[in-house]
């Protein structure tokens, strides 16, 4: 678990009744830390602003036998990878990009925090039965070509939602010949098309990587079994066989790739990006390039990049773009400020962050957001929606490897192709790019001072955990109510969302993130950032109780406190991006009864069920365009509320007619009495009394 997520989980888990955790468990501070001015100063910032956060998480972890690994010490996903990752092991986490540790051969799947609650309480975790995308990779890296391409070329071929259900395996000598951190990558990015999560068979390069990471007992265990640990050798043979769907990539052929910009999908071949961005008025002069993240911070990437950075004094040359380097975890940032790397990186100018998520989650403060300036930044990251980074929707954001975006920041062009263009350094001269080097893992071995990690209590039972009553930071937890036992009738229509509508839009990161554990002031955002499909606007929705319009947290306030129940009607792939649970708790909470949708996203459709909301889909997609800004709808047939079996919605519009549909939902028998109860931690609660 991850701080910003943990806080709700762990609320949740104090109300279980359990007096440990049921399976091992760990809680990491990544993503409070702003990034603003340096990695020293940013996190005694951090460290003061959210002691409480900090205090509570602490205790809390320490009491149920919970590992805590402390502000500074890394980004959970590297973190995991770096200790607790392993070959044909099965982890959930409360952050999408848990899909990271499949680059250790893992099959680990992103969940919301209600998730991590039921399996720390012992109860079985369920997933609809995956399909399977295989990604055969032919061939070996080589030139400006690295890991992140292949993903990056993958998003473009399978889009956001491409994945969605599936587990995607990559296989082929081309996976056998890339480093462990390399594979992570890929998985990690995974989680944006949508998938459950990605993985990679066992291989000598995991073998290295759990050596060097002073896991040597695991590598040898795993030795043992190895041949378990990845496909058949005629699943392999005969991929079209086994795989639901089959892609092959060369990677003898394989060219660096920029995705969006606002979309991780958008992928262009660095050789047609300036026609790209001449079709499209993209802006071309690059102002920040920037480079870690859970995605790409690995020894090997920096060791790469740093190799980009040591031409630009040799070659003459001056970055034209500002640099920053967010190290994935201590032991990264220990071990490369050891090999010189951080000095090379000071010498172009470059700033190095405290080892945490900052940018990539949009926790950095930088100057001159505020204004909303057309601009153009080029990132390592995994996520490029619009505002996401920075909080300026005039940002466009563009993901690449880390290696390209160096060139590029040195560039300060993003129609810059290092694999063919020249630049003219200091003294007037034209010099090339050198492909980049490094190494796969420390010639000298990994080194760290302290990794931040703090062991559980041998009992907690005498340990307090403290919520002050008059917090705005922390709110303890109430059991939201059980289904009254009829058809919803009368529903308001809260707002009809059009075209993307993330879990950022639906819970905003960036400034909220200090609400994580604050239910009701978390709900001041909730979908704030969507656009109203009635009027273009964002944040603007009409009160059909006053007729007039305002922002979509105080017309639902309206709605609760007058009794009435609402519905939220959505676009295509709701709830894409990050696993946060706030999406639908704030809903749950402000009295939002449905989502009507022409499809979701896998986790945030969970964890709507999981809170014991009605998350439904159009049988006709059709009918989205039915629904009409004045409607008061009902939803029939939850009296028989069965596995398989549509429900009714009724759409009465303001001149009297109505329009009767059909809505789908994939609810099994389980998950109904979840509804019925009012979310599935009454009946855990219920259980443990």
């Amino acid at each position: 678990m991850q701080d910003a997520t943990a806080q709700m989980a762990l609320l949740q888990f104090m109300t279980a009744g359990k007096k440990t955790a049921a399976v091992p468990s760990t809680v990491h501070c990544d993503h409070l830390i702003t990034a603003k001015v340096g990695s020293k100063t940013d996190l005694q910032v951090a460290n003061s602003g959210n002691k409480e956060v900090y205090d509570f998480l602490s205790s809390v972890s320490s009491k149920y036998g919970i590992g805590f690994w402390k502000p500074g010490a890394g980004i959970i996903h590297q973190i995991v990878l770096e200790n607790y990752a392993f070959p044909g092991g099965m982890m959930i986490g409360t952050d999408s990009h848990t899909v990271n540790a499949g680059g250790l051969g893992m099959v680990a799947i992103g969940v919301g925090g209600a998730d991590a609650v039921d399996v720390m309480a012992g109860l079985p975790w369920e997933l609809k039965w995956p399909k399977l995308i295989g990604v055969k990779l032919t061939g070996k890296l080589n030139g400006w070509a690295t890991p992140k391409d292949v993903i990056l070329k993958v998003a473009g071929i399978l889009t956001v939602k491409g994945g969605t259900g599936a587990i995607v395996e990559y296989f082929g000598d081309g996976a056998q010949s890339m480093s462990c951190t390399g594979k992570g990558t890929i998985c990690n990015m995974g989680a944006e098309i949508g998938a459950t999560t990605s993985t990679f068979g066992y291989d000598e390069s995991m073998e290295r990587y759990l050596k060097a990471t002073g896991r040597t007992d695991v590598a040898e265990l795993a030795n043992t079994v190895k041949e378990h640990l990845t496909g058949d050798p005629e699943v392999y043979a005969d991929p079209a066989k086994y795989f639901d769907e089959l892609i092959e990539i060369d990677l003898n052929t394989l060219e660096p790739y920029i995705n969006g910009p606002f979309t991780p999908d958008l992928a262009t071949p660095v050789s047609k990006m300036k026609e790209a961005a001449a079709a499209n008025g993209w802006p071309t002069k690059v102002q920040v390039g920037l480079i870690g993240s859970c995605t790409n911070s690995s020894y090997e990437d920096i060791s790469r990049a740093v190799s980009l950075a040591e031409q630009v004094a040799n070659k003459n040359l001056k970055a034209k773009a500002e640099f920053t380097i967010t190290p994935g975890s201590e032991q990264i940032r220990f071990t490369i400020e050891r090999d010189g790397f951080i000095d090379t990186f000071n010498k172009i100018g470059a700033e190095v962050f405290a080892n945490a998520c900052g940018p990539c989650i949009g926790m950095w403060a930088r100057a001159g957001a505020d204004k909303k300036e057309k601009n153009t930044i080029i990132h390592s990251f995994n996520r490029n929606f619009a505002a996401r980074n920075d909080g300026n929707p005039n940002t466009y954001a563009f993901v690449a490897s880390p290696e390209l975006t160096t060139a590029i920041a040195i560039a300060g062009d993003l129609t810059f192709n290092p694999l063919t263009d020249t630049l003219v350094n200091e003294k007037g001269e034209t010099v090339k790019l050198d492909p980049p080097t490094g190494h796969e893992l420390p010639p000298r071995g990994f080194a760290v001072d302290d990794a931040g990690f703090q062991a559980p209590a041998a009992d907690g039972s005498g340990i307090e955990v403290k919520v002050a009553q008059d917090s705005d930071r922390l709110q303890l937890l109430y059991s939201f109510p059980a289904w009254e036992g009829t058809d919803l009738k009368g529903l308001k229509l809260l707002i009809k969302t059009k075209g993307k509508t993330t879990t950022d839009h639906i819970s905003m990161a960036g400034p909220w993130l200090k609400y994580r554990g604050h239910l009701d002031n978390i709900s001041n955002n909730m979908l704030i950032g969507a656009t109203n499909a009635f009027n273009g606007k964002t944040n603007s929705v009409k009160n059909e109780i006053s007729g007039t319009y305002d922002e979509v947290p105080k017309v639902q306030r309206a709605y609760k406190a007058a009794g009435l129940g609402s519905i939220v009607v959505g676009d295509e792939n709701y709830g894409e991006g990050s696993s946060r649970e706030h999406a639908a708790m704030e809903p749950r909470h402000l009295g939002v009864r449905a989502i009507l949708v022409k499809s979701f996203a896998r986790i945030h459709e969970t964890n709507l069920k999981k809170q014991g909301m009605l998350g439904l889909t159009f049988a006709d997609k059709n009918d989205y365009n039915k629904v009409q800004e004045d409607d008061s709808i009902d939803i029939l047939g939850l009296t028989s509320f069965t596995p398989g079996v549509p429900l009714t919605v009724v759409l009465n519009h303001v001149d009297g007619t109505k329009d009767e549909i059909k809505a789908n939902h994939t609810y099994n028998a389980q998950q109904i009495e979840w509804f019925k109860a009012g979310g599935a931690l009454n009946i855990i609660r219920a259980n443990a009394a």
